[in-house]
């Protein structure tokens, strides 16, 4: 007589299934890790990871890359909050994503190149000058959210410790902390925010399959003291992914 009985992930899967439909692991809930499933359950790393994927694969449960998984929810879809973060030393995309459940991590490439007339424009310096250009690919849990194209005056930058954004003592860290190492404090940013489609380069280095829609940022960064641009970039968001928020309500009483 054959054994009909289920694979121990797909057990596995079922109980906490039950567990999240009936409402006893709320929306948002974290759920036991994979060690602890294996306490619980027994056999290996690949059951638990196995009975997490089919849950995933279901829609009832967000996986967040070295974190942990949880009981998706209203508020907590594959959703990432975008804020300033004027005041952090280290990198407001892996901040804002770690205090959202998420991994924050990216990919960059930066070279010398002559401004553009646009960028020229932007930063406020002569078609032609030498600018820092560092193109990046963000992502969170290791799948591709947001990507920069940022410009700054080499001759601002080019003789100090920041002149390439991602190398040596102050790598990834934001653009107001690396220009506090120079004595200028950038405030603000000025952001010009549109909706629109993604181009077919974006939509493959974002993953969009079909294309579709993103938020576009210009961004520049001020010196506060001088007026002077320091930074100005182009940022691409997904629109499935980013919700964007300025502003902050004041505390209560």
């Amino acid at each position: 007589m054959s054994n009909t009985e289920p694979p121990l992930y797909l057990r596995v899967a079922d109980e906490l299934r039950a567990l999240i439909t009936t409402g006893e692991l709320a929306p948002g809930a974290r759920l036991p890790s994979v060690a602890q499933l294996i306490q619980q359950y027994g056999g290996s790393n690949s059951v638990a990871s196995r009975a997490y994927k089919t849950l995933v694969d279901d829609g009832l449960v967000v996986s967040r890359h070295g974190v942990g998984h949880y009981v998706r929810g209203p508020e907590t879809p594959e959703l990432l909050v975008r804020q300033h973060r004027r005041r952090s030393e280290d990198s407001p995309f892996a901040q804002g994503a770690a205090e959202q459940g998420a991994v924050g991590t990216w990919r960059h490439e930066s070279t010398t190149e002559q401004a553009s007339e646009p960028v020229a424009a932007r930063l406020g310096i002569t078609t032609g000058d030498p600018v820092m250009h560092t193109s990046y690919v963000y992502l969170a849990d290791d799948r591709p959210v947001q990507l920069a194209e940022s410009w700054e005056p080499l001759a601002l930058t080019g003789q100090s410790l920041v002149a390439l954004p991602e190398v040596g003592p102050y790598a990834g860290v934001g653009v107001a902390a690396r220009m506090r190492v120079l004595g200028i404090e950038v405030g603000d940013p000025v952001e010009r925010v549109r909706s629109r489609m993604a181009t077919r380069q974006e939509a493959q280095a974002l993953g969009m399959t079909p294309p579709g829609p993103v938020l576009f940022v210009e961004r520049t960064y001020y010196d506060q003291a001088t007026g002077r641009p320091v930074e100005t970039a182009d940022v691409v968001m997904r629109g499935d992914r980013w919700v964007a928020i300025y502003g902050q309500a004041p505390a209560g009483n």
